[in-house]
């Protein structure tokens, strides 16, 4: 199988959803309701995977920005590393989370970033070679900081490769596909970053397809509405399929912010 993972788990919305951080303008117009809905629907894509376990962690009603499960940590099979939020608020969501794996022999042991050091699973790329993470270099930044892209090369065997990233999350301008190939938003993030890869490419006017994820076998799971991309990838050898995120697209989430695989090779 040419997909990274066997395992990922997904937590849906709370009723809280609808007070998430966002700097979204109609984040104010959020369906909680609308959102649980594409929620499931966004899951029964992953299990139409038959060879996938879904995991379904549960709501958390005081944490309304929790469904956005891949920011809290990244995970593995032999070592899950546990992020930490700049944003105080979100916080918890870590220690929740890093509660929650005991349970699971799915993943492996759990280490954790360490204050001063802020690290965002939305700012990890995880390729079947190496691992990239964005910072952004010239400013600080309530996400992703230099000292957690520091501490998580230390905690992981994989070859870490830091990005400068001017975007929200690194994974908002790009994701990969299979073999040496990404799916790329290349007006916002150079294509030199990521020496040796091939991409197909997204247009300026169609970012929000850049976050994407690849369910193997040239499936690709991409938000509803971006035809320019889809068929870049369709004239790559992909199957796209589409799923509407309006309400998650308000604040400032997108496919691949609604779940957290376990890698293989991490």
């Amino acid at each position: 199988m040419d997909r990274l993972f066997d395992v990922i788990f997904v937590r849906p919305p709370s009723d809280s959803y609808d007070r998430c951080i966002s700097t979204n303008p109609a984040r104010n117009t959020i369906d909680v309701t609308l959102a649980k809905r594409q929620h499931k629907d966004y899951v029964s894509v992953l299990r139409e995977n038959r060879n996938v376990q879904v995991i379904e962690l549960p709501p958390l009603q005081g944490l309304p920005d929790s469904v956005f499960l891949t920011d809290a940590a990244i995970l593995g099979v032999t070592s899950c590393i546990i992020g930490r939020f700049g944003e105080p608020s979100r916080r918890d969501e870590n220690e929740v989370l890093a509660n929650e794996l005991l349970d699971f022999t799915q993943v492996g042991g759990v280490a954790r970033i360490e204050a001063p050091g802020t690290l965002e699973g939305g700012d990890v790329l995880i390729t079947d070679t190496e691992t990239f993470v964005g910072h952004q270099f010239e400013v600080e930044t309530p996400r992703t900081n230099l000292e957690g892209v520091r501490q998580f090369a230390s905690l992981t065997k994989a070859k870490v490769n830091r990005v400068r990233s001017k975007t929200f999350h690194l994974l908002c301008a790009c994701s990969f596909l299979r073999g040496k190939e990404l799916l790329l938003a290349s007006e916002i993030l150079s294509t030199h970053c990521f020496p040796g890869f091939t991409f197909v490419h997204v247009p300026r006017d169609e970012i929000y397809a850049a976050e994407a994820l690849y369910l193997g076998n040239g499936r690709v799971m991409v938000p509803a509405g971006y035809p320019k991309t889809t068929k870049n990838l369709k004239n790559a050898g992909y199957s796209p399929i589409e799923v509407e995120l309006s309400e998650f697209y308000k604040g400032d989430g997108g496919v691949s912010c609604l779940s957290a695989p376990v890698y293989r090779m991490l």
